[in-house]
C-alpha cells in the first residue's frame, strides 16, 4: 500500500499546520497528471508542471495561492500548424484539517446542493492527518480547464482553402473561379428554349 507521502504530487505541510499564523513555500515542478485533454489538445501525463506560492496556516486548515505554469504544444485549429504556448494560472484553494460532516438535509436538499457546488473544485483533502497536501487533484482540475478550446497560431489566422488547403496565411490572395451549379442549370435551359424558338438555327450565321 502506498503512503501518501510516497506521491510524486506531496508536499510536506507539518511544519505550517501545528498553529495559525505560520507559512512557507512551494517551488518546484510537479509531474502533470494523467488525462489532461486529448492527443490535439493536451499535455502529456508527466510534463513537468511549475507551481510557485505560499502556502498560509489557518484556524481550520491551510490556504494555497500559487501560480501554476506548464508549456502546451498543440496545433492551430485553423491551419494546423504547429503551436508552442503555455498555460498560466493562478488558483486560490482551501485544505481543510477535517473533513465536513454531513448535515441532516430535513428537506433541504436543494440548498446543500447550492452550496456544495459553490464550493466545488476550491477545496481539497489533506492527507496523513494534514501533514501532507497532495495536488494532483488540484493540478489536474486546474489544468483541464485552462486548456483552450480552440488554440490559434494567431489571432487573424486566415486558415486553409476550403478547396485546395493551401494556407491562406502564406498566399492571402489565393481564390478559386467557382460556378454555382444553379446558374449553370439555367443557362442550359436558356439555351433550349431558344433552340426550340429558332428550330433551324444552331447558333451560327450562314454565309
Amino acid at each position: 500500500m502506498s503512503r501518501p507521502e510516497d506521491s510524486p504530487w506531496a508536499v510536506s505541510v507539518a511544519q505550517v499546520s501545528t498553529r495559525a499564523g505560520q507559512s512557507t513555500r512551494v517551488d518546484r515542478d510537479f509531474p502533470a497528471p494523467e488525462g489532461i485533454g486529448d492527443q490535439v489538445v493536451g499535455i502529456p501525463a508527466g510534463t513537468p508542471v511549475h507551481v510557485k506560492g505560499d502556502i498560509d496556516s489557518l484556524v481550520d486548515g491551510l490556504l494555497l495561492q500559487a501560480h501554476i505554469s506548464v508549456p502546451l504544444k498543440t496545433e492551430c485549429t485553423r491551419c494546423l500548424r504547429p503551436v508552442d504556448t503555455s498555460i498560466q494560472d493562478d488558483p486560490v484553494v482551501f485544505f481543510p484539517y477535517k473533513e465536513p460532516e454531513p448535515e441532516p438535509t430535513h428537506g433541504k436538499e436543494e440548498i446543500l446542493a447550492e452550496q456544495e457546488d459553490e464550493a466545488g473544485g476550491q477545496t481539497y483533502p489533506l492527507a496523513s492527518g494534514g501533514a501532507f497536501m497532495d495536488l494532483e487533484a488540484l493540478l489536474r482540475d486546474t489544468l483541464v480547464e485552462a486548456l483552450p478550446l480552440q488554440p490559434l497560431c494567431r489571432p487573424d489566422c486566415r486558415g486553409l482553402c476550403p478547396q485546395c488547403g493551401m494556407d491562406l496565411n502564406d498566399h492571402p490572395d489565393h481564390h478559386h473561379e467557382i460556378m454555382d451549379d444553379r446558374w449553370a442549370a439555367l443557362e442550359g435551359l436558356k439555351q433550349r428554349l431558344e433552340q426550340e424558338e429558332n428550330p433551324g438555327s444552331d447558333g451560327r450565321t450562314g454565309e
